[in-house]
């Protein structure tokens, strides 16, 4: 199949990958998550959401910032193993293509929704690799 549309998508599954890992080691090795005011943190820390008592606030965005995290490794590391070890079957599979966009547009359109700008200029380019990717392996012979 298209080596450039390798390469193109194995950048894009990179990043996730790259960013998704950069984000759970801060998550759990650094202080950039904390609040600013350490009151608020002391009230996350001992506050429970109204869905269950059995966390805190600050335990719940842990888990969510772990998941975010171990989801965008999961979907860099495969799509990466897709495209390096076996390209004639993925680039043959409509449905991984299909799927490996949405992921990347939806990540796209949360940072630029609800994040900051390494997130966003991450997915929006790995969203270009991506998209450029599909389309020259699509139409390459």
């Amino acid at each position: 199949m298209s080596g450039l549309g390798s390469i193109l998508i194995g950048m894009s599954a990179l990043i996730f990958l790259v960013l998704g890992s950069i984000h759970l080691y801060l998550s759990f090795f650094s202080r950039v998550f904390y609040p600013r005011d350490d009151h608020l943190l002391d009230l996350m820390q001992s506050n429970s959401p109204r869905l269950t008592r059995q966390t805190t606030l600050w335990r719940a965005g842990l888990g969510f910032h772990a998941s975010h995290s171990l989801g965008a490794m999961l979907y860099g590391a495969l799509f990466l193993y897709f495209v390096t070890i076996v390209p004639d079957f993925f680039f043959k599979q409509d449905f991984l293509l299909v799927i490996g966009f949405i992921y990347v547009a939806c990540m796209f359109a949360l940072a630029r929704r609800y994040w900051f700008r390494v997130p966003f200029y991450g997915t929006a380019l790995a969203s270009i690799l991506y998209l450029v990717g599909g389309v020259v392996a699509r139409f390459s012979p």
